[in-house]
């Protein structure tokens, strides 16, 4: 592949049977050498394109979900929802004292941006609602 040409994505799941997919064999694009063997992907080369797409927009928003907020034009919940299927697709789930506290903290913020008028009430009772659904 030369400089500028975008590749494919590679599978990670076998389209056959559903099972994890293994890279057997690695080329340079410069000088042709080649690499053969059995090497396991980084766990972002398995991430679906869509929580790819989402876990560099969040990245290049530094985090700030108002910003991811803007650059997708979705709302808050939405938001939090992708980046917790985006973790999860990770293999990066909480465990229930992280939870519990990341809701509360959660909590407060939705509030907060209620207050200071960020978000409307029907955004502010629906992002309270997902998360007294654990959502």
């Amino acid at each position: 592949m030369n400089n500028g040409e975008k590749g494919f994505h590679a599978p990670a799941r076998c389209p056959v049977c559903g099972q994890d997919m293994r890279v057997t064999k690695l080329r340079c694009g410069r000088c042709g050498t080649e690499l053969s063997g059995e090497f396991s992907p980084c766990r972002f080369c398995s991430l679906e394109e869509k929580h790819l797409q989402f876990v560099e927009t969040f990245l290049r928003c530094r985090g700030s979900i108002k910003e991811v907020e803007k650059a997708l034009g979705v709302s808050y919940p939405t938001v939090k929802n992708m980046l917790e299927a985006a973790l999860a697709a990770l293999g990066l789930d909480e465990t229930p004292e992280l939870k519990a506290v990341r809701q509360d903290e959660e909590r407060s913020e939705i509030l907060t941006r209620l207050a200071n008028r960020e978000i409307d009430v029907e955004t502010a009772v629906e992002a309270l609602n997902q998360l007294k659904g654990g959502k």
